[in-house]
């Protein structure tokens, strides 16, 4: 556990003092809200979490032994460190394009799979599982493609306090027990290190939102969470191909579903942002507390009520991984499963047929003023 504590630790400081100094830093680090169609925040708040993110999970792992950095820890921040760097110049910039931060994921993926070994080995399709093999070309594009996907995924769905960080503490919650169950120690210090990083950001993040992960940060969850799955699935023959794509698939197909909505349906570019995601119509349409109300501080717990409903989404596909990680014909199953979940979830909501105990209803208190005769309304 002491590997969780000072990564808590360290990123909790770290928020705490970027929080206490944001009047310093704020003309540059703020997240404001008329920045974008899906700002859902209600003040000007700081979006380099990622900062914290990284440098606690630094101070985790360095409380593993110099060996295992040499073997893994040294290498797998190396091969980090383009993404989120790209992702923290972003926050602080918001001049990144699209473009240059998906080729640094596809950096981050071919640095893992020269430094580390990860790459993708199998699919439990045979033909596919031969070329792989046999074609290492094959295998980095499959890579890249697979690792530069997920990160960019998990920066997708990260629009509400507490979403992306509490669905990547569950994700890494489960490769962290499948890492154990084959006897990995070295992966599972590293998901408890981003675990305890995690969580300390979290402490500041939600519900009340005071400092966002940011690029930085989504990025960061993203890559390692794919590095630990494919090298988990590489070195572990036991562990099925399919347990990381059900442990991941609620921000995978997110992302596939809205490049299919944006370029298929709309005809437009993949790359623009816009208010039409899963947890925005969420936001908007179940989460009816206190619509209206011109209050920031109800828009912001509006804001914190949202991600417990795509929290139990995801732990429709996570829970299933957990289970069974070594059956690939219960991981195809729930994979389907939920694809039809998330499909008929998004179809009720777009066209207003959601089941009322779903809706979160709260209308705002009128404020009514004292009369002539100076009585008191209440």
């Amino acid at each position: 556990m002491i590997i969780v504590i000072v990564a808590m630790a360290v990123s909790w400081l770290l928020c705490f003092f970027l929080i206490a100094f944001k009047h310093i830093h704020e003309s540059f680090s703020a997240d404001f809200t008329d920045s974008g169609p899906q700002k859902m925040h209600a003040n000007a708040t700081p979006r380099i979490g990622g900062i914290p993110l990284y440098i606690g999970l630094l101070a985790g792992t360095g409380v593993m032994v110099p060996g295992e950095w040499q073997h893994l820890c040294l290498p797998l921040m190396i091969s980090l460190f383009p993404v989120w760097a790209i992702g923290t110049l972003e926050d602080m910039s918001k001049c990144v394009a699209p473009r240059l931060r998906l080729m640094m994921a596809f950096l981050a993926a071919l640095a893992g799979f020269y430094l580390l070994d990860a790459r993708v080995t199998r699919v439990s399709i045979s033909v596919i599982d031969e070329m792989l093999a046999h074609y290492w070309v094959i295998s980095a594009i499959v890579t890249m493609v697979s690792v530069g996907g997920m990160t960019h995924a998990m920066n997708l769905i990260d629009g509400f306090n507490g979403l992306a960080g509490g669905i990547a503490l569950m994700m890494l919650s489960v490769l962290a027990y499948v890492s154990h169950q084959v006897g990995d120690v070295m992966l599972v210090g590293f998901c408890l290190s981003l675990i305890g990083s995690t969580i300390g950001f979290m402490c500041w993040n939600y519900p009340g939102g005071r400092i966002f992960a940011g690029d930085g940060g989504a990025y960061l969850w993203g890559v390692l969470i794919a590095e630990i799955a494919v090298i988990l699935v590489c070195r572990h023959p036991q562990v099925s191909p399919w347990f990381p794509f059900l442990l991941v698939i609620y921000p995978l197909w997110e992302t596939l579903f809205t490049i299919y909505r944006r370029k298929v349906v709309r005809g437009l570019s993949v790359i623009l942002p816009d208010a039409v995601h899963l947890h925005t119509l969420i936001y908007k349409r179940l989460v009816r507390y206190q619509v209206g109300s011109g209050q920031a501080i109800y828009k912001t717990r509006r804001n914190a009520m949202t991600s417990p409903y795509l929290w139990i989404l995801a732990s429709f596909s996570v829970v299933p991984a957990f289970f069974f990680w070594r059956d690939t014909r219960s991981l195809v199953l729930f994979s389907v499963l939920f694809i039809i979940v998330y499909c008929y979830l998004y179809a009720v909501i777009v066209r207003f047929q959601v089941p009322s105990w779903l809706v979160i209803h709260q209308t705002p208190t009128p404020v009514v003023s004292s009369s002539l005769s100076g009585n008191r309304l209440r």
